[in-house]
C-alpha cells in the first residue's frame, strides 16, 4: 500500500523566497530513497543525512523504495535546508506522525547525523513568504527562531532536534510560539562603537561628510597617507538616519541570504558598513556565482560602502559598480537565471593625491612626476568620477588639534542635524517617484526644487566660467548646495554661502589637478 505525504517548506530566488512542496511516498521494494524536482548535491545527500538521522532519533528508517518530490520541480533546488521537511515528511508517510497535522506547517531545517536541527541560510525571505499562506505555523532551527520571528502573522515554532519537531506535530510536546518586542531590537542594537568625537581636528572634512550623508551624496577623500581618512570613513555610518523597520527588513533579507547573519540574531537595525580590500573581484564587489549571491554593493545596501585606496582597484571592478550607483539595484544574468539584488548604498571613496602620497603636502616632498600623477588619477574613469558629488581634500592634522584635550561633536548631535535635513526633503520629495534625497535629483527636479539668489547665481556663473568646471560639475554643484541650504534651517532659496561651500568640494575640476 503506497502512503503519501506533504508538507511546505520554501527557498530563496533572488532576495525573495517561493514556497516549495515537497511531497514523500513510501512504497514497496527495495530500500531506496529518490529525490526529483531538480536537486543539487546538497539536496540529493539529504537521503543519507536523513536516514541516519531517523535512526540516531529512535525511529524506523524506511523500509522500501520512497520518492521525495520537489515541487515546483523546474526550479532548481539548493542546499542542505530541506533535510528537516524531507524526515518528517517519511515520518508521515509511514504513519508515525499525523499527515494531516504535518501539512498545515511550514519547515525548514538541516539534520545532523545526530538528529539534531541546524541553522540554515534565508529564513527571513522564506518566512515572509508563507506568512501569506495562512499556515498554522512555522518550525524554524532553534538558532533562525528570532530572525523568522520578526514577521507578522506567523507563529514562529524554534526546534532543536527531529524527535522534537515531531513529538510536537503528535501533539506531545508543547512548544510556545516566539514573540519579539520589536521596540526592544531597535533599541538594543542601532549603537555605534565608533563616534566622530574620537577624531581630532579635522573640522572640514567632518563638515563634508555631514553634508554627504545630509543628502545623500556619494564622496571621494583625497589625502596624503596618516590624515584620518579610514578613521572618518568609519563613522558615517553613526550618523546616517537610523532604519525604518521595511529599510532593516530589506538589508536582513539580503544577509540572511549570504548567511552572514549571526545566530539568534533578529534584525540588523544598524547600518551596514563594509569595506572590501582592493584585490576583490568584480564577482566579489557585484555578486556571482552559478547560483547568484549578493556581492559588497548589495551587503552595503541602504548604508555605506568605503573603498580605500580607490586607484588600486582594478578597473573592470570599479566599472561595474556604475549600474548600482545609477539604478539602485545590480542584475545579474546567467544561462540559467537572472536576479536582481538591491545596492542603494552611499560611496565613500579614499586616495591619496598621486602614487607616493604627498602631491601638494606642506610638509613632504612629494617624488612624482605630472605623468605619473596624472596617471594615477586616470585610473578613476570619467563615468564613475560623474556619480561622486563630493571630492574632498583632508590635510594632515597639525600637532595643536592631536594635543588638544576637548572632543568634537558626537555622531548623536550631527545625526540630528542630518536627521532634520532629511525630513525636509521626505516632504520635498514625497510626490517625486524615485527620488529620496538631493542626491537621486535629475536635471528636471534640480530646475524644480533649486532657486538660486542673484549673488549665488552670479557666483555660479564666474566659478564655471573661471574655475573651467565642466557640465557634469555645474549639476553637482547646484545639488551638493541644496543639501546645505537645507541643512541651514532649510531655508527655500540657495544663497551665495552655500553654492561657496559647494564649489570647495569639487577638488577634481580644479585645474591643478588636470
Amino acid at each position: 500500500m503506497l502512503n503519501l505525504a506533504k508538507v511546505y517548506s520554501g527557498a530563496v530566488y533572488g532576495v525573495d523566497a517561493y514556497q516549495v512542496e515537497i511531497e514523500v511516498n513510501a512504497g514497496g521494494g527495495d530500500p531506496k530513497t529518490i529525490v526529483v524536482g531538480l536537486p543539487d548535491a546538497a539536496v540529493k545527500e539529504s537521503s543519507d543525512r536523513v536516514w541516519t538521522a531517523l535512526v540516531n532519533s529512535g525511529f524506523a528508517p524506511p523500509m522500501g523504495r520512497t520518492t521525495v518530490n520537489l515541487a515546483p520541480a523546474d526550479v532548481k533546488k539548493e542546499g542542505p535546508s530541506f533535510d528537516l521537511p524531507i524526515a518528517l515528511g517519511m515520518l508521515a508517510a509511514q504513519g508515525d506522525i499525523e499527515a494531516d497535522a504535518l501539512a498545515q506547517f511550514a519547515v525548514i531545517g538541516e539534520l545532523a547525523l545526530s538528529g539534531q536541527v541546524r541553522r540554515v541560510k534565508g529564513v527571513l525571505p522564506i518566512a515572509l513568504r508563507m506568512a501569506q499562506d495562512g499556515l498554522r505555523g512555522f518550525l524554524v532551527p532553534t538558532e533562525n527562531a528570532e530572525e523568522a520571528a520578526v514577521v507578522k502573522g506567523l507563529p514562529v515554532y524554534p526546534v532543536e532536534s527531529l524527535r522534537q519537531a515531531a513529538d510536537f506535530l503528535e501533539g506531545k510536546l508543547t512548544i510556545e510560539p516566539l514573540n519579539m518586542d520589536m521596540a526592544s531590537v531597535f533599541e538594543r542594537h542601532d549603537i555605534y562603537e565608533e563616534d566622530f568625537s574620537d577624531v581630532k581636528g579635522q573640522e572640514y572634512a567632518k563638515r563634508a561628510l555631514e553634508v554627504a550623508v545630509a543628502g545623500g551624496h556619494n564622496i571621494l577623500a583625497i589625502g596624503p597617507p596618516g590624515t584620518g581618512k579610514t578613521m572618518l570613513a568609519k563613522r558615517v555610518a553613526s550618523i546616517l538616519p537610523p532604519m525604518s523597520l521595511d529599510e532593516a527588513l530589506e538589508v536582513t533579507k539580503i544577509h540572511s541570504i549570504s548567511g552572514t547573519l549571526q545566530a539568534h540574531q533578529a534584525l540588523l537595525v544598524r547600518r551596514p558598513y563594509r569595506a572590501p580590500h582592493h584585490t576583490i573581484s568584480d564577482a566579489g564587489l557585484l555578486g556571482g556565482g552559478s547560483h547568484p549571491q549578493p556581492g559588497e554593493v548589495s551587503l552595503s545596501h541602504r548604508g555605506v560602502l568605503f573603498l580605500d585606496e580607490l586607484p588600486e582597484f582594478h578597473r573592470n571592478v570599479l566599472e561595474v559598480l556604475r549600474q548600482p550607483l545609477e539604478d539602485g539595484q545590480v542584475t545579474i544574468a546567467r544561462a540559467a537565471v537572472t536576479v536582481t539584488f538591491p545596492s542603494r548604498f552611499m560611496l565613500v571613496a579614499a586616495m591619496n593625491p598621486c602614487p607616493c602620497g604627498f602631491f601638494g603636502d606642506k610638509h613632504n616632498q612629494c617624488r612624482c612626476t605630472p605623468l605619473q600623477i596624472q596617471r594615477y588619477h586616470n585610473k578613476i574613469s570619467g563615468p564613475l568620477l560623474d556619480r561622486i558629488d563630493i571630492h574632498l581634500e583632508v590635510p594632515a592634522v597639525r600637532y595643536q588639534e592631536l594635543s588638544a584635550a576637548a572632543r568634537g561633536e558626537s555622531s548623536q548631535v550631527i545625526r540630528e542635524r542630518v536627521i532634520a535635513a532629511r525630513k525636509i526633503q521626505q516632504q520635498r520629495f514625497k510626490k517625486m517617484r524615485g527620488v529620496h534625497c538631493n542626491a537621486d535629483m535629475r536635471p528636471r527636479q534640480l530646475q524644480e526644487t533649486v532657486r538660486l539668489e542673484a549673488d549665488a547665481e552670479q557666483l555660479l556663473k564666474m566659478a564655471i566660467t573661471e574655475l573651467n568646471f565642466s557640465a557634469r560639475a555645474y549639476d553637482r554643484i547646484l545639488k551638493v548646495a541644496r543639501t546645505i541650504a537645507d541643512l541651514d534651517n532649510g531655508t527655500d532659496t540657495v544663497r551665495a554661502e552655500h553654492i561657496s561651500e559647494a564649489i570647495q568640494y569639487r577638488t577634481l575640476d580644479r585645474q591643478m589637478w588636470t
